[in-house]
């Protein structure tokens, strides 16, 4: 079935495409009768307007683009959640990439998107992400954009953040209120701010109670899984029989690394206490239940979309726009794996 256009509707009430384009936007020098007589025959033939060609008049696609790491994460499909209800209230389609932890797709996938014309970006960066020229570009063509969690302090946009120093060193004082002074720490990548933060965070925890540091108690993830966390328990109990406590980057790793203890007969929390990161669902359903850092994801997603919006909405009134970083609370939820 072919497409109706203004012309035809036009030609079939013998006026100007111009009336007919008024008469449906209700304009008032349009009269009462014609703007009927349009919207009669709108309706009966299925008119719909061309979104592709009001986008190029309106210079808008009311479109945004949202680049993550991976789907499958909880902490991810929550903040797209977030993104997603938001976006729809304000009558916005979100295309969602998933890098999949790679800087070659990353980077294509920001070109796309520009491409693409859409109104703003919000993205998380990859583990991989370590050459920004891809990120200025979009800075460079004035596309209003928000990084969140993993981000780039280089970068002069709008941030959603938590302070994952902070969140850090409360579970790690966690462990150590909770008797704990051998403690090791399986940590992210070297890349994402978020783990060297979280990894800063952990070292202050032990200088503020007077523990040293001990490089050998840290373990680092290059692809922040399940099967690393197990693999990692297995190491830390070889190598420090002794430790007492084993603060994770993430719940998934921390999953693994209660699959391994229950496998291997190891007590928790009686032997060796456990905290995660990110209060992921999986947290409280495995046994014994997952002490975790709660990250409000879902939160974060409404503020990172709320924060492009302002900035989308600065640009086409022609205001500035000073980028701003929001961040939101945490707080350690305490489960059977720390009691």
């Amino acid at each position: 079935m072919r497409e109706i256009t203004l012309k035809q509707i036009a030609e079939t009430l013998g006026i100007s495409i111009t009336t007919v384009s008024k008469a449906l936007k209700n304009y008032p020098d349009v009269s009462p009768k014609t703007k009927k007589a349009v919207l009669d025959l709108a309706t009966s033939l299925g008119y719909t307007p061309n979104s592709f060609a009001v986008n190029l008049r309106t210079k808008e696609s009311r479109t945004i683009g949202l680049i993550i790491p991976e789907v499958v994460h909880h902490f991810f499909s929550s903040v797209i959640d977030g993104i997603i209800a938001e976006a729809e209230k304000n009558g916005y389609l979100v295309i969602i990439l998933q890098s999949n932890e790679s800087l070659p797709m990353e980077k294509k996938q920001v070109e796309l998107l520009l491409n693409k014309r859409v109104d703003g970006i919000i993205m998380s960066l990859s583990n991989d992400s370590n050459d920004d020229d891809h990120i200025k570009d979009i800075i460079r063509k004035e596309v209003p954009f928000v990084m969140f969690d993993k981000i780039s302090k280089l970068i002069p946009c709008s941030k959603v953040i938590i302070d994952d120093q902070k969140a850090a060193f409360n579970a790690v004082q966690h462990l150590i209120q909770k008797g704990c002074s051998k403690i090791a720490h399986i940590r992210g990548p070297v890349n994402p701010q978020n783990a060297i933060d979280r990894f800063l965070g952990y070292k202050k925890a032990l200088e503020k109670h007077n523990i040293p540091f001990d490089s050998k108690l840290v373990y680092t993830c290059k692809n922040v899984t399940f099967e690393e966390g197990k693999a990692f328990a297995k190491q830390i109990i070889e190598e420090h029989p002794d430790v007492d406590g084993i603060f994770v980057i993430t719940d998934l790793v921390a999953v693994g690394v209660l699959a391994y203890f229950n496998d291997a007969n190891i007590e928790v929390p009686k032997q060796v206490k456990v905290i995660g990161f990110s209060n992921w669902f999986m947290s409280q359903v495995i046994t014994p239940k997952l002490s975790t850092v709660d990250q409000p994801s879902f939160d974060m997603g409404v503020a990172s979309f709320k924060l492009l919006l302002e900035e989308i909405n600065a640009k086409k009134d022609l205001l500035s726009f000073k980028p701003r970083t929001v961040e939101l609370d945490t707080s350690v939820i305490e489960r059977e794996s720390t009691l």
